[in-house]
């Protein structure tokens, strides 16, 4: 079953030759920016550029669009499918009925859970993959699809899709800003980030081992607030961070003081 992509950032840029390697060869790409779609279109085996979003005479049936969330009306009101076309979106956090204004019936969401960089490598098979759709032959597809290239795909709501993403945020983007914080606070007392990343490797792999809860340490959870005014002075030269720091200690404190 063919596949054409309409977009080609981090996502398609690992989607499409994962799926090109299976039952799925991606045909066509899409993109705003032209050197974007050629880029891609070399990962991949016999994919040619799209130009326009006019598919009316594709050889695929299913058209993935991987472009930003609130890029996709755009594309709904301008992309013209062939009869029988499988419409899908991989948004964590846009209802399937976002593909309401398509020109077919058979739409879904194909989402896998995962971050994107297109510089690192990514192991398919170990990402879970979500699916939704209303119409019993567009599921069939996506699981069938999901499965050529994943051991784990899962069938959820468009609620719940919006909930895995909110939890996706904190524990990844979140996590990550937090890290960004850590080193910026380094930086510029001109102290070494490698001393640090021990740490944050083993606080990683602690709370996926022992839980959150039974890996949360530090002076919120002991309750100790000469160290918690102690740092926030420290941080008082910076109002926006001292507010994270005082923000997050707080809501350690409300959980775990009890």
């Amino acid at each position: 079953m063919n596949v054409s992509f309409i977009g080609s950032g981090n996502l398609a840029w690992h989607l499409a030759p994962a799926l090109d390697n299976t039952d799925y060869p991606v045909k066509e790409v899409y993109s705003l920016h032209l050197h974007h779609a050629e880029t891609l279109v070399k990962r991949l085996y016999h994919a040619s550029v799209q130009s326009t979003l006019d598919f009316s005479s594709s050889p695929s049936r299913v058209f993935i669009v991987a472009v930003s969330d609130d890029a996709i009306e755009d594309v709904m009101q301008e992309i013209i499918l062939p009869d029988d076309a499988i419409l899908l979106h991989t948004s964590g956090s846009r209802p399937l009925n976002v593909l309401s204004y398509a020109a077919t019936p058979r739409v879904g969401v194909f989402y896998p859970l995962q971050t994107f960089t297109k510089n690192r490598k990514v192991e398919f098979s170990e990402i879970p993959i979500f699916i939704e759709s209303e119409e019993k032959e567009t599921e069939d597809v996506l699981m069938a699809m999901g499965k050529a290239i994943s051991r784990k795909v899962f069938k959820i709501s468009s609620g719940d899709r919006q909930a895995l993403h909110v939890a996706a945020v904190f524990a990844s983007n979140f996590t990550n800003h937090m890290i960004k914080i850590s080193r910026d606070i380094l930086t510029a007392h001109k102290l070494d980030f490698e001393w640090i990343k021990p740490l944050i490797a083993e606080a990683i792999n602690k709370s996926l081992s022992l839980g959150p809860e039974g890996a949360q340490t530090g002076p919120a959870k002991r309750g100790d607030l000469e160290i918690l005014d102690k740092h926030l002075d420290f941080l008082k030269h910076d109002d926006a961070v001292a507010e994270i720091y005082r923000l997050v200690s707080q809501h350690i404190l409300d959980r775990y003081g009890e």
